[in-house]
């Protein structure tokens, strides 16, 4: 599998005399973010890996080694586990990063657009709190009361002029 061998490929690095810590993260983080998906946790440990000792971690785990040895010895456990975890389970399956759809996007924007500096911030406080769904929507309600009729006509009306609003309403 390509992508065990690029991590142990990455392993090696870690032994090379003019082995340059920053370059091999960065390197690292890519192919793992391939792999895994960019918020996967083995970039997030790769990340905090650094030769000074003002890492907990590092403290811990260098017992009498050098600092540098400690932190290629951390680096090597993590791309070690990705291995094992590739050569177990597999490839992971790609999730589709999750965008909000262009339409919902533009829906949003005009929304917003039509609201006050204030009464955006208000929306953002009531999505925000602890309330339930019931709650919110009254909440939201009572905010959209504040813009005014006739605005409020408006913003509908921009919406349903919407390219995708009127091939959906169309079809």
């Amino acid at each position: 599998m390509k992508e065990i061998q690029l991590l142990e490929q990455q392993i090696k690095r870690l032994d090379e005399k003019k082995f340059d810590l920053e370059a091999w993260k960065k390197y690292t983080i890519v192919i793992l973010a391939r792999i895994f998906g960019p918020l996967d946790e083995k970039i997030r440990q790769i990340e905090k890996l650094e030769f000074e000792f003002t890492s907990w971690s590092l403290r811990d785990a260098s017992g009498n080694e050098s600092y540098e040895e400690g932190t290629k010895k951390l680096a090597r456990e993590i791309l070690q586990a990705a291995i094992d975890e590739l050569k177990i389970f597999g490839l992971p399956e790609k999730k589709v990063e999750e965008k909000p759809d262009k339409a919902i996007q533009d829906f949003l924007n005009i929304l917003l657009d039509e609201m006050k500096g204030s009464q955006v911030k208000q929306l953002k406080t009531i999505l925000s709190s602890r309330e339930n769904k019931a709650e919110k929507h009254r909440q939201i309600r009572e905010l959209l009361s504040g813009i005014g009729e006739y605005e409020v006509y408006d913003i509908l009306a921009s919406m349903l002029m919407h390219p995708e609003a009127v091939k959906m309403i169309k079809s």
